[in-house]
């Protein structure tokens, strides 16, 4: 073997150390990063008020619209003596989920829709949307690329060529699809900085974005919360605010099957 070959294989063998060692940093930056955020979740929880023995089932994170339902129940009695710490609960919980991919965002968007005034709620949802999906997008600049490039090179090149389709009008561009369902809103978080879509246009784009969607999740927690209070379970309003809840939440996998 040449002088020069031996010197191109060191070279590459160099740069494949260099780039296992770089992985492993991002793996642990990212690790640490999820251990500080899942502690200072834990504190807030932990130092809430003292609950009975049958409350303390329900103070967990909601995975369905029931649990979501007893949780509000539960917060809603602590609410007028504990208002921000309730809201900061509701705040780092939405926050972790999104800056983490994990689902769960929309039962805590109906919880926020429970507890606070409509107003109130769609600005914690979109603020807490927006914030989880930039902690998430720069996650994704550290970790994230080596991840998206192995398991979804097709779909993120398929989707760098419409942003730069779009790459004069961006801002619109995440705003429609934050609103409709062509891409999932996880994928959107990780493989935006890895295609060169800038933190601004993202994180305006995410926050109104997610207002149409979110409208009808935090409407769902009102009519929930309106029915546990008057217990009218059966009034034609609520039934009728519950029917349409249910249907818009199924739009978005009828509406990615179709297109």
């Amino acid at each position: 073997m040449s002088a020069p070959q031996q010197q191109q294989q060191q070279i590459q063998a160099k740069s494949r150390e260099d780039n296992n060692i770089s992985t492993r940093y991002a793996i642990l930056s990212v690790f640490f990063i999820f251990i500080a955020s899942l502690g200072a979740l834990l504190i807030v929880y932990g130092s809430f008020p003292h609950v009975t023995e049958e409350e303390s089932h329900y103070i967990k994170m909601p995975w369905n619209i029931e649990e979501a339902k007893q949780l509000g129940i539960v917060l809603n009695r602590y609410k007028a003596n504990h208002y921000y710490h309730v809201m900061a609960a509701v705040f780092l919980s939405y926050i972790f989920l999104q800056t983490f991919a994990i689902p769960g965002s929309l039962f805590l968007s109906i919880l926020s829709g429970y507890l606070f005034p409509f107003t109130v709620a769609l600005i914690l949802v979109c603020t807490c949307s927006m914030l989880g999906a930039t902690l998430c997008f720069m996650l994704s600049q550290i970790l994230g690329r080596r991840l998206v490039l192995k398991y979804f090179p097709e779909k993120a090149s398929q989707w760098k060529q419409k942003v730069d389709q779009h790459k004069d009008n961006l801002f619109n561009y995440m705003v429609f699809l934050r609103i409709t369902p062509l891409l999932p809103n996880w994928f959107i978080n990780l493989t935006a900085p890895v295609i060169g879509v800038p933190l601004v246009p993202f994180a305006v784009g995410t926050f109104i974005g997610v207002a149409p969607p979110s409208f009808f999740a935090i409407q769902g927690g009102q009519t929930l919360h309106l029915m546990t209070v008057e217990d009218s379970a059966w009034k034609s309003g609520s039934l009728l605010w519950l029917t349409v809840f249910a249907v818009i939440s199924l739009l978005p996998i009828l509406l990615k099957k179709r297109l």
